[in-house]
């Protein structure tokens, strides 16, 4: 198949329930307006309005609402899960806002390769091995793993949204896994 070529957004054959509602139109046309295109997650949700309001309420809140962490942080913790769990949709998506929030491709692809190559501070050192450790081992994570976090100046509330961000792109790259999601041809090229 050429690269070039239309892919379908999902493996999945599934079919909206019903047209889309007024508030689904009016989000989808913000998100054209904000980011010049629809992200295919939200149009591999969008089968069923009750899950897409579900996932964008809590991807927005998640990613977007006030929090001790940046917005750059929160998107780091992105692509780091994503690279754990090789997810071509969140790479490709999340790396791109790296660059752009960064403003350093060179940064966004150390993240996206091997953050520990970044040359990152101590604080969003632990951050990550954090994340990490959330990922890969989350049954080993103890009390002196938080500690290391209030250590490196994270409160609790921080912590929340660090295993927050950590586990709900856990839950995404195991969807966008299971059902061969597609990134947006424009991520590719996006603060390049």
């Amino acid at each position: 198949m050429d690269h070039q070529e239309k892919r379908p957004v999902t493996a999945l054959d599934l079919v909206p329930q019903s047209p889309p509602s007024e508030r689904t139109a009016a989000y989808f046309a913000k998100c054209v307006e904000k980011l010049g295109l629809v992200p295919n997650v939200l149009r591999a949700y969008a089968f069923d309005e009750g899950k897409l309001d579900a996932f964008s309420t809590f991807y927005n809140e998640l990613m977007l609402a006030p929090s001790e962490l940046s917005k750059l942080d929160r998107e780091i913790i992105a692509v780091v899960v994503s690279a754990i769990n090789h997810c071509h949709y969140c790479l490709t998506a999340h790396g791109a806002a790296v660059r752009q929030l960064s403003g350093d491709p060179g940064f966004g692809e150390e993240i996206a390769q091997n953050w520990r190559a970044a040359g990152l501070d101590a604080q969003r050192t632990a951050m990550l091995d954090f994340v990490v450790k959330l990922t890969e081992r989350p049954d080993t994570i103890v009390e002196a793993d938080r500690q290391t976090l209030r250590d490196a100046g994270y409160s609790d509330r921080a912590i929340f949204d660090i295993a927050s961000v950590a586990a709900f792109f856990a839950m995404s790259n195991r969807v966008a896994a299971a059902t061969d999601m597609r990134p947006n041809a424009e991520y590719h090229s996006m603060a390049r």
